[in-house]
């Protein structure tokens, strides 16, 4: 019985931690209604993020999109340690959209079987010049650009649909592209 015990008791919190996420703003949440991916697909500049471990330390950093034969999309992010000089770090993944019926509600996977969400917030629906990506959690946040750098206008109107969608802007950090 004990064996059982300390067998099951882990499996346990891992089921109940994988199944209890926490949403802050998930239903309310709003997302783009419209994504032409073939438009999204090629590189973005990291502008601002919120705090995440796997990003630590991380400056100049970009997300490279890429369509597939399949319709997904092949992801492929980086970033230096420090500075530019620093340690490159490089995380390559696949993105795609689970229910056409929500284009902007995309998964992301870098570690099969595992995937996040990957919500497409805000867009420029006009020029796909800026994004605005986030969780249904509130964990996540990246607000992108084509150019390294954003029209202090756009940035700051992104800062406050984030605000009203609940995710933790005064964490907001500026990433560094031109070191």
């Amino acid at each position: 019985m004990r064996i059982l015990k300390l067998v099951l008791l882990p499996a346990l919190v891992l089921v109940c931690a994988c199944a209890t996420t926490v949403e802050k703003g998930g239903d309310t949440m709003q997302v783009v209604s419209e994504v032409d991916l073939s438009r999204y697909a090629g590189k973005w500049y990291e502008i601002a993020r919120l705090p995440n471990s796997f990003e630590k330390g991380l400056v100049c950093t970009t997300a490279k999109y890429t369509l597939k034969d399949n319709g997904k999309v092949g992801v492929l992010n980086e970033g230096y340690r420090g500075s530019k000089e620093g340690r490159q770090s490089r995380a390559k993944g696949t993105a795609w959209v689970p229910d056409p019926q929500a284009p902007g509600k995309l998964k992301v996977s870098f570690f099969w079987p595992f995937s996040s969400d990957y919500w497409i917030l805000e867009l420029d629906e006009k020029e796909y010049g800026y994004a605005m990506v986030g969780s249904p959690s509130g964990s996540f946040l990246w607000i992108l650009c084509r150019e390294p750098r954003m029209d202090d206008d756009i940035y700051s109107g992104l800062v406050e649909s984030a605000r009203r969608m609940g995710f933790e802007v005064d964490l907001l950090y500026r990433v560094p592209q031109d070191l």
